[in-house]
């Protein structure tokens, strides 16, 4: 045990692993089942792999990075690199060949695990562009026969040679890590421009990692945590941190399409998501009522009101009545606890970050008693500064920050930020770490937001995202997106369109499942999306979802014409990121001829 308040994240680490070394650490998929870890056993191994990073020579601060999928040899890979005195770089599975020799040449990578054989490619057909990269660990099967990849296995088995024949380096390794060393070298997923690093430190991870409990957010019984998503991606490595400080259990399987199966079977109290997932939640939520006949049909909506007039009335703080309570109580027996029950059963809260919530979606899940936590943050703000609170929660807000964060407004509206876990700067770029943090510490967050009188914070956009119309009038593009998907299931991707144009157009794509249910269920059989988007009773249900949303926003903010995409939206093709968020200017460049076409008629005409 780590005798004085842990440092560094190798100091948080084995004082976790001194106070409670045999409680669970983690579980992770092995077979048809899951093993598990305790934090002793975790220590173990990461004690072999530091070793063995060691014997390959890795120094401090020198980069490692990790191209692979969430799973526990991500986690071990960079609790490793830490407690070896290196500094963890992480890379999107999903990333070409291209984008991962731009990040491992600009981090300086000396080391590299790869997930297998197929990733561990990627970098080997550019390994002349990279001097610096020494190894290629691949975390799954074999190394090379020839050499050019090593074997995670061989690894730990020379560091535990190592670690036997050297008592004690490792702990040394460990003590030697300076709190103000670089820890994580993120690089944002560039919706705009080339990425850049984002250089976060020891310190910071600490002192994030003890304001998450002092908030006591995850101070509840029990706790066990299911993840899932992205490691490469900030909110992974804050819930991580914060996992060291606090010591709940997590299962870890980033399998996207085990995440239903693993919710009941792990059963978690906790899980962190997206909103893309809410809003599939949602839409397959909607689905599913609207297709089991009028009857179950009409108990759904009766029961959905009576949730929401429950929900309302307990976030007003009017008792709810005796009437209403009985209400709430069949519709819970009807509907909600069936809905609740695909979580698991024991899920406390959602945690919910890297985009805006729809204020709809949020208030459909608060209706069935299913609590959504909404948090937010930025890579450059290790992840997290507020959150909502399970005592303290209001929906179409973010919360109020954690302590330490100070929070402030600019005239404009954007949001300006300073806590000890921003940034230290981005790498290699003096002049862009200038514009982004200021010479007083405040980190200049480009999103635009207000604060109420509890100083919680809401965020109405991005500052850059902003349409300015050519009447001068601003419209926030995010919020709009979000109430077009809530009101129409079948949606999967909306843009909103207008920056100095006469009036607001949306581009939208189609969910495949989601339409193919709704067709069939209309007799129009299977429909693809390429056949969907020109279809009259598609174009139909589009229009009257929109025309729905229109009524609720003043004239200059409508949206006068849309056009349905022939296809979805994709990571692969490069117009979403890692963490499903729309790139708009690729979009918009992209379909430039059809986002002019909307607009050479006038807007009263019809709508493609």
């Amino acid at each position: 045990m780590v005798s004085a308040s842990p440092r560094t994240v190798p100091e948080l680490f084995l004082d976790r692993v001194g106070r409670t070394p045999d409680a669970e650490a983690f579980r992770h998929p092995e077979g048809d089942g899951w093993r598990r870890l305790t934090w002793a056993g975790t220590e173990a191994r990461v004690r072999a792999i530091a070793a063995g990073l060691a014997g390959l020579g890795v120094a401090a601060e020198e980069v490692c990075a990790i191209l692979a999928g969430t799973r526990i040899e991500w986690v071990l890979a960079d609790l490793a690199i830490l407690c070896a005195g290196g500094a963890t770089s992480t890379i999107y599975p999903s990333s070409t060949a291209e984008e991962c020799a731009f990040i491992l040449a600009d981090a300086g990578a000396v080391v590299c695990f790869a997930e297998d054989a197929a990733q561990a490619a990627k970098i080997l057909t550019r390994r002349a562009e990279l001097p610096r990269l020494r190894h290629v660990v691949v975390l799954e099967g074999p190394g090379a026969s020839d050499g050019s990849t090593l074997a995670l296995a061989e690894l730990e088995a020379r560091g535990r040679a190592r670690d036997a024949a050297h008592p004690g380096a490792f702990e040394e390794a460990c003590a030697a890590v300076r709190p103000e060393a670089l820890a994580t070298l993120i690089y944002t997923s560039g919706t705009t421009g080339q990425p850049k690093g984002v250089e976060l430190t020891h310190a910071g991870w600490v002192a994030q990692s003890e304001a998450i409990e002092r908030s006591g957010i995850l101070a509840h019984p029990d706790p066990l945590q299911l993840f899932w998503l992205p490691l490469a991606h900030s909110f992974g490595k804050m819930i991580g941190t914060a996992q060291l400080r606090i010591g709940f259990p997590t299962a870890v399987d980033g399998r996207i399409d085990r995440l239903v199966q693993n919710l009941g079977e792990v059963r978690p109290t906790f899980v962190c998501a997206v909103p893309r997932i809410f809003e599939k939640v949602h839409a397959r939520v909607l689905l599913d009522a609207s297709s089991q006949g009028p009857l179950r049909a009409a108990i759904f909506d009766w029961a959905l009101g009576v949730g929401r007039a429950a929900a309302q009335a307990a976030r007003d703080g009017r008792p709810i009545g005796p009437l209403l309570a009985a209400q709430r109580a069949v519709a819970d027996r009807l509907v909600f606890r069936r809905v609740r029950d695909r979580f698991g059963g024991r899920l406390r809260f959602f945690i919910s970050g890297s985009a805006p919530l729809s204020r709809d979606v949020a208030e459909f899940f608060d209706a069935m008693g299913i609590v959504i936590l909404e948090g937010y943050g930025l890579t450059e703000s290790s992840a997290a500064t507020h959150c909502n609170l399970p005592q303290d929660r209001r929906l179409g807000t973010v919360g109020p920050p954690f302590p330490g964060v100070e929070v402030r407004l600019e005239a404009d509206g954007e949001v300006l930020m300073r806590a000890p876990w921003n940034m230290r700067g981005y790498r290699g770029l003096a002049e862009a770490t200038a514009e982004a943090l200021d010479a007083e510490g405040w980190l200049h967050t480009g999103d635009v937001g207000t604060l109420d009188a509890a100083g919680r914070l809401a965020i109405t956009d991005r500052k850059r995202d902003l349409i300015k119309t050519s009447g001068g009038k601003f419209v926030a593009p995010t919020e709009l997106e979000a109430r077009l998907k809530a009101r129409c299931p079948q949606l999967s991707q909306v843009l909103i369109h207008g920056d100095r144009r006469p009036f607001v157009t949306a581009l939208v794509t189609l969910d495949p499942d989601a339409l193919r249910r709704w067709s069939e269920a209309r007799g129009l059989g299977a429909l693809s999306p390429e056949r969907a988007a020109g279809h009259p009773e598609v174009q139909a249900l589009v229009r009257a979802a929109v025309d729905a949303m229109n009524e609720t926003l003043p004239r200059f903010a409508t949206v006068k014409r849309f056009a349905v995409l022939p296809r979805d939206l994709s990571e692969a093709e490069g117009e979403l990121t890692p963490s499903q968020k729309v790139k708009r200017k690729v979009v918009e460049a992209r379909y430039r001829e059809l986002l002019d076409g909307l607009y050479a008629a006038p807007p009263g005409s019809p709508r493609t």
